[in-house]
């Protein structure tokens, strides 16, 4: 009995950790992403002012803001809707994706920025007032119009690795030699988007069957496809 308990606790805590892991996997690409550029703003800006003699900073900030953004994507990719256009050209969800991300985080700031007004005042009561005469809009913009350009970066670089296939752009960026791959990496751009168009215009039923037109060209398309990068393709 002992024994079975303790599988039994041992194999929950092994379900927790790898829970765990899981959201953590998902929350470390955005959250890295958003530190390097919340960071990159942060040291542009100081080097801006520092002619002017005013020192900026705010490291800590810029690192808790990255892990804020880390979180809201890990809670806005758990939405249902955020797959509503994942079969629609790139730029839709792109821009539908970055667009949920920005608006959650806002959402987010604003409630940070009551709670700060909580906290101080000991009360809701004019919190709007509050934010209309003396909250600072300019920087909470500014962050704003930066976050959104970051999104876009990070969200196209997200749909185009899901596009290639998770690792794919990891692999050309820091994997392959540049010269020796640059028409390889074309052809398997050409032949990937060949392969969309070609399971678009036919059924599984017709690429399927042996000695159908799609059919042979389903197979030349793996055939290149399984090419290693600077070999030729098979005959």
């Amino acid at each position: 009995m002992n024994s079975a308990s303790a599988t039994a606790r041992r194999s929950l805590i092994g379900r927790i950790f790898f829970g765990w892991l899981k959201l953590v996997r998902h929350m470390a690409p955005p959250t890295l992403f958003f530190f390097v550029g919340f960071n990159l703003i942060l040291w542009t800006t100081r080097l801006a002012l520092a002619e002017h003699g005013i020192d900026v900073k705010g490291f800590a900030t810029a690192t808790v803001a990255a892990l804020l953004v880390g979180k809201a994507v890990l809670v806005t990719d758990s939405l249902r809707f955020m797959a509503r256009f994942d079969g629609a050209p790139l730029i839709q969800p792109i821009l539908f994706k970055s667009a949920i991300y920005w608006l959650c985080v806002f959402v987010v700031r604003l409630a940070e920025a009551l709670i700060h007004y909580v906290i101080e005042h000991g009360t809701v009561g004019g919190f709007l007032p509050y934010l209309v005469d003396h909250f600072s809009w300019g920087r909470f913009l500014f962050i704003q119009v930066w976050l959104m350009l970051l999104f876009l970066l990070y969200v196209t670089i997200h749909e185009l690795d899901n596009l290639f296939g998770h690792g794919e752009l990891r692999r050309i960026f820091f994997r392959w030699n540049t010269t020796a791959t640059k028409l390889t990496r074309r052809r398997r751009v050409r032949l990937l988007a060949r392969l969309n168009r070609l399971t678009a215009a036919h059924s599984v039923a017709e690429m399927s069957a042996p000695g159908s037109a799609a059919h042979d060209e389903l197979v030349t398309i793996l055939n290149e496809l399984a090419d290693q990068p600077g070999s030729k393709p098979r005959g």
